[in-house]
């Protein structure tokens, strides 16, 4: 038995830390957003109860840290399962960039192998694995276009969004892995106890997202990380001013980075957006992509 999954990739349109949790992690509030860009997860039946992973594309782990892996092996675990699989995964979505690759494979294999090992596990039983896998794996699982996270980001609401035209994309992506422990623990050493960005409200992105336009969007997007990430990275920033100045409608980092994205009016006008900056800078993977 054989089966090709697409595996999209995330941005976060607003991403506030609200601060370190006593696990160790970060209890955030973020809307997530499912975009057209995607990697190819290929599974395979085994009769034995190995489990093995390779890719193409960009090179990714392919042991016990890789989540994929990680996915099938609590999976299997969970449910004592005597089946084995082979992964195989295309990678497109660029490797520590913000974007959720890792969650979104691992979401995949979850959902695939419980089809094809014919497991009937619910929705709510794969959120709850998804959960101890990756913060943003719950989102790909919730199979959402739109979605609130809160908690560490796996506590899921679907958002019914009533856009008629999907949002386009431009992502500029530099050759970069930005780690999001470093990101994180920086930005702990650099925040201020007691100080909060209550100026940047997610009511105010929800609102915005409601409307039928888009040009409201830029008023409420938000990244708690940005200013740590670019710290580290100026180019990052330079090209989210660059977003800007070429006509987009509000301009991004994803997670933790490295990718910045910027919204736009058309996807002819997200074209010539690319094209743009793809000439600034030429060292960076640029990608026109649309919610999904």
């Amino acid at each position: 038995m054989k089966l090709v999954i697409p595996s999209y990739a995330k941005v976060n349109l607003y991403l506030k830390v609200l601060g370190k949790r006593p696990d160790k992690y970060h209890e955030l509030i973020t809307i997530f957003e499912r975009i057209s860009l995607k990697d190819t997860v290929i599974l395979r039946l085994r009769n034995d109860n190995r489990i093995t992973i390779s890719s193409c594309g960009e090179k990714i782990p392919d042991n016990r840290t890789n989540l994929a892996f990680k996915a099938a092996k609590l999976l299997q675990e969970t449910y004592k399962v005597n089946k084995g699989a082979d992964i195989r995964i295309i990678k497109n979505i660029p490797v520590g960039s913000g974007l959720g690759g890792g969650s979104s494979n691992a979401a995949v294999v979850l959902t695939g192998l419980n089809k094809m090992w014919k497991l009937k596990a619910s929705k709510k039983a794969l959120l709850r694995l998804a959960a101890r896998i990756g913060s943003d794996c719950a989102f790909f699982i919730a199979d959402r276009q739109f979605a609130l996270g809160k908690g560490r980001g796996e506590k899921i609401t679907g958002l019914k969004i009533p856009h008629k035209n999907k949002i386009w994309h431009v992502l500029c992506v530099l050759p970069l892995n930005v780690s999001t422990a470093l990101i994180y623990n920086r930005f702990d050493a650099c925040s201020k106890p007691g100080l909060t960005s209550s100026n940047h409200n997610v009511k105010i992105l929800l609102q915005a997202l409601k409307k039928p336009g888009l040009q409201a969007l830029g008023a409420g997007m938000f990244n708690s990380l940005e200013e740590t990430t670019f710290g580290l990275h100026l180019r990052l920033s330079r090209i989210k001013d660059h977003f800007t100045r070429l006509g987009a409608i509000a301009a991004l980092m994803s997670g933790s980075g490295s990718c910045i994205f910027g919204i736009a009016s058309s996807a002819g006008m997200a074209k010539i957006i690319a094209r743009q900056i793809k000439k600034k800078f030429s060292s960076s993977k640029v990608f026109v992509c649309r919610t999904v």
